[in-house]
């Protein structure tokens, strides 16, 4: 017991210096005046209309990526589940590829190609087509976030269709069950752990993020995140990030809580 103790020291250190200690500092940070007075002022800055309305725009731009995350990645990972290819395999090696790349890099990459003279105009231009207007558009920032957050919906996905019992699909077809009724009544119900897991993984980031914003959305279109990074590097507030940021994690609780409920044996997880 004692060597589990000491072998368990580092993950405590970790956890307590980056995860413990900077929660604290937010929650005191957000509570608190720039004298370190209690205040609930810096909560009530999320009510003002030019937060509303960042915060309207980033739950509005995070819910369209994760459906078009969802509707590409649950096909897709129904293909890789039915061809039994291992998670170590090479196909799946290209999707989760991207993560392991500098996330500045992969948004830069596609700033470059929806750049006004960029690849794609380029392209478009040489075929004698209509060049078109998407960098610094919402349809910019949900094309970078879709790129980003893709594989945190496939693999979830994946990681739970692969598990289903084959048996359990050829006895519903034995049934009598179509391709159809065993997909809606077998497939679907057993998916549903890792279909709220990549649900979770895409639209908290998406939420959050204010890298993908800034640059294909050329610092134009604000959402939470950027408002909370301004308060931060900008105007020297903590106070009001911290708070706002508090606001945010509401969304996350609530993200764990949907976790806990729909994926108690954390058949979803990723890894």
């Amino acid at each position: 017991m004692k060597s589990r103790k000491i072998l368990a020291g580092p993950y405590l250190f970790w956890a307590v210096s980056f995860i413990i200690i900077p929660l604290l500092m937010i929650l005191y940070y957000g509570l608190t005046d720039k004298n370190g007075s209690f205040t609930l002022n810096n909560l009530a800055q999320m009510t003002t209309p030019e937060n509303l309305k960042a915060l309207g725009l980033a739950l509005l731009l995070s819910f369209i990526s994760t459906v078009i995350c969802l509707i590409l990645a649950y096909p897709l990972a129904m293909i890789l589940a039915e061809k039994n290819i291992n998670q170590t395999s090479f196909i799946v090696l290209i999707f989760i590829l991207p993560m392991w790349m500098n996330f500045l890099l992969r948004t830069l990459a596609w700033q470059t190609l929806l750049e006004k003279n960029g690849v794609i105009n380029s392209i478009l231009s040489f075929l004698h087509l209509p060049q078109q207007s998407i960098i610094n558009t919402p349809a910019a920032i949900v094309l970078g976030m879709v790129y980003n957050f893709l594989p945190f919906m496939v693999l979830p996905i994946y990681n739970v269709l692969s598990k289903i019992d084959k048996d359990v699909i050829h006895a519903a077809k034995d049934l009598g069950a179509n391709n159809v009724q065993t997909f809606l009544k077998i497939i679907m119900p057993l998916s549903i752990p890792g279909i709220i897991s990549g649900i979770t993984m895409v639209f908290v980031p998406s939420l959050t993020t204010f890298v993908i914003s800034d640059l294909l959305g050329g610092s134009k279109i604000l959402l939470i995140g950027n408002v909370i990074e301004q308060e931060f590097k900008q105007g020297s507030n903590w106070n009001a990030g911290s708070g706002l940021s508090l606001v945010l994690m509401l969304f996350i609780i609530a993200s764990m809580a949907l976790i806990a409920k729909y994926d108690k044996n954390g058949e979803g997880n990723t890894f």
